[in-house]
């Protein structure tokens, strides 16, 4: 079954976002050492590469990824190809005349190119845009960026529309290998409890009806 991997390989130098805490692969035993076998631990940001927030991420009264349902998470998707400047959040004129196929929708801006390297400057997401994939009946949206608001938000505008439509949300996938049009999608999240965030290993298969009525 061919399928394209989304997700950036999880190193020690990926990027995170400022002032949060990177990704390190701390080793306890090691077959260099003279030890029987391989075993390690990491520290590391939930936030890490292709992830999903949960809704206790940006509101006080939202719970643990652990309780996101995971229908979210799998089905039918449609990449959307967006090309506006840098730094922008995509509006709805720039999604005008695109008819909305799926009930997952993944946004690719090429805006945030090198997982190993930060740029501030990576494109977002509306309020509006959420609103209006609300009404087109999508409970998943992501985003090719480390977050669906810029990083100098503090009102995380897009966050709480998500918040109030019940959308989830993947954030730091690549879509630098996936045209535009219709996929399916795998992408679940770890069920950490109360945690604001889990890494996923998110593929898209090119059949887009391998899961019926999702």
């Amino acid at each position: 079954m061919k399928y394209i991997d989304i997700t950036p390989v999880i190193t020690e130098k990926m990027a995170v976002f400022p002032g949060d805490v990177s990704f390190k692969r701390n080793i306890s035993l090691d077959y260099k050492k003279g030890d029987h076998l391989q075993l390690s631990s990491i520290e590391t940001t939930l936030h890490l590469g292709a992830h999903a927030d949960s809704s206790g991420h940006y509101h006080a009264d939202g719970s643990g990824v652990e309780q996101r349902p995971l229908d979210s998470y799998f089905g039918k998707a449609q990449v959307i190809e967006v090309k506006i400047p840098r730094g922008e959040r995509i509006l709805l004129k720039d999604i005008a005349g695109i008819e909305i196929k799926a009930s997952r929708v993944l946004f690719k801006t090429g805006s945030f190119p090198n997982p190993n390297h930060w740029n501030s400057d990576f494109n977002s997401l509306s309020p509006e845009v959420i609103e209006f994939l609300h009404s087109k009946n999508v409970v998943l949206v992501g985003i090719d960026t480390p977050s669906v608001d810029p990083e100098t938000s503090k009102g995380l505008e897009s966050h709480q529309a998500l918040y109030k439509t019940k959308i989830a949300v993947l954030e730091g996938i690549v879509l630098a290998d996936a045209t535009a049009g219709l996929y399916s999608l795998v992408a679940l999240p770890l069920p950490i409890k109360d945690a604001d965030a889990s890494p996923v290993r998110a593929l898209l298969f090119k059949d887009s009806e391998i899961f019926e009525n999702k």
